[in-house]
């Protein structure tokens, strides 16, 4: 009897896979606006996703205003077609929830069957109420203003996708025995652990993996507002662009020296955080440290145009440091240090130091906290100084998470950040100050070429990963120890 109950679990296992599995499909082609089933016409943002549809009505019905005040759509279909593609949303979030509490024990597993039989049902209703309203609008609208468009393989692959996850529901909730009344609804600790990492997970997938899609723009002759197809393939024609066209290799060339120039010079002075840190630790007043920590950190929340703001009322032309030196016949009249190339990689560094500092010591602050005290009071009775300590201790003890934050910011060399570059640009500087991440921008955003500029952010990343397991490589041969 006890054999037989495990055979129907572990047979009612294997049926949530697939459950788990048409969940998981649901979820993700819930946000690509390519398989959304509620594109019923031409008036519908073709860049719009089923989750977009199901909670912003303003969004679905943003092109149709002249249609609904011409009387070419009825608006009551679209409120049907928001209020179905809800349902739709809400089922497969009911889904998930199923999928999240199968992996419990079985009077969790229960009560989740029910969430997923629900969810299916309701995705099932939803898809019809689209069908609906479909129908609705190819029957009332004026055809010669308003295409109809029903999306049937969407349509089919969510219902096909519904009516699997509520056959293989059911039929779990039949395999499974009946739960003891006194057992509770428990779940194993690193299910709970997996469950609280999902959606870190799920974020960093969106915001990290998922605009790696846009990769394709790289191979298509595309320009804003277009359509990539096999008419505007172009393969890798401008990969070799860099190599034939002189102008472009001019330019990649002069941008590739100031954004090296920029991550040397970051990277020579990388241990600066680091000696903050170990020198504010030696201060015996919590009142002043306190102080000087907070206001070392506070200028890393400024955005850059407040720190050009500052720059300006200090360094322009009538600024009060420049007045100041032109009065002491230091500065010529008329100096501008903003507007001046010289020395400008000191000066961006300089800038970017006095924003930083504070923020990138929290760091090696909190690893200092955890240093074993005993090694101090050790090397005190000892004899040693205040100094030797910091040199014997405090710097051994760091030097792990300063290798750690090297070998990231080895891998980060060829990304500078574009905000700083920016508010700080102008013609006389910009041969010093244009770095690859403003290029980028200024090339896809400012002058339209966004294949040559999703190109080289592409090319971009995938020599940044090299550079990570590179580095990464060296550290486990001369140290013994890696990050990846």
């Amino acid at each position: 009897m006890e054999d037989g109950k495990k055979g129907k679990e572990k047979a009612a296992g294997y049926v949530y896979y697939v459950a788990r599995i048409g969940v998981l499909l649901s979820v993700v082609m819930m946000f690509f606006p390519g398989l959304n089933p509620a594109k019923i016409c031409d008036y519908i943002n073709k860049n719009m996703s089923l989750f977009t549809s199901g909670i912003s009505y303003s969004g679905l019905v943003k092109q149709c205003t002249r249609a609904f005040n011409q009387g070419w759509i009825q608006e009551s279909s679209f409120v049907l077609l928001f209020i179905a593609s809800m349902i739709v949303c809400l089922g497969i979030a009911a889904g998930a929830v199923m999928g999240c509490m199968s992996l419990g024990n079985v009077k969790m597993k229960k009560l989740g069957n029910w969430f997923g039989i629900g969810g299916a049902i309701a995705q099932i209703v939803g898809l019809g109420g689209i069908y609906l309203a479909y129908s609705q609008v190819a029957q009332t609208t004026r055809s010669d203003k308003v295409i109809p468009n029903f999306p049937l393989s969407n349509w089919l692959f969510f219902f096909i996708l519904a009516a699997v996850i509520l056959v293989a529901t059911v039929l779990v909730q039949v395999m499974l025995p009946k739960p003891e009344k006194e057992s509770k609804f428990e779940m194993e600790s690193k299910f709970k652990l997996f469950l609280m990492f999902l959606p870190f997970a799920a974020l960093c997938f969106v915001f990290s993996y998922l605009p790696l899609w846009g990769w394709r723009y790289a191979f298509f002759d595309y320009t804003s507002g277009g359509t990539l197809s096999k008419d505007n393939f172009v393969g890798f024609q401008y990969f070799t662009m860099l190599f034939q066209n002189a102008a472009t290799r001019s330019d990649i060339v002069r941008v590739l020296r100031n954004t090296l120039a920029m991550s040397a010079l970051g990277i020579a002075t990388s241990w600066l955080p680091m000696a903050f840190a170990i020198f504010l630790s030696e201060v015996k007043s919590q009142r002043v440290k306190r102080f000087v920590q907070t206001f070392a950190t506070i200028p890393n929340f400024i955005s850059w145009v407040l720190v050009y703001a500052i720059a300006l009322a200090i360094f322009s032309s009538d600024g009060f440091i420049s007045s100041m030196m032109i009065n002491a016949g230091a500065w010529s009249e008329g100096k501008n240090m903003l507007m001046s190339s010289s020395h400008h990689w000191l000066k961006m560094l300089a800038w970017g130091t006095w924003k930083g500092i504070g923020w990138s010591a929290i760091i090696y602050i909190a690893g200092i906290s955890g240093i074993d005290q005993q090694l101090y009071e050790a090397a005190t009775v000892d004899g040693a100084g205040r100094f030797q300590k910091m040199w014997h201790i405090t710097l051994p003890g760091l030097i792990p998470t300063y290798m750690v934050m090297l070998l990231m910011a080895v891998a980060g060399i060829l990304s500078n950040g574009m905000d700083q570059y920016m508010v700080f640009d102008n013609p006389n500087n910009t041969n010093v100050n244009m770095v690859l991440d403003l290029y980028v921008y200024k090339l896809g955003i400012m002058n339209g070429a966004i294949p040559l500029s999703t190109m080289i952010g592409m090319v971009k990343s995938v020599i940044s990963v090299v550079l990570l397991f590179g580095a990464n490589t060296i550290s486990k041969l001369v140290r013994g120890e890696s990050i990846v």
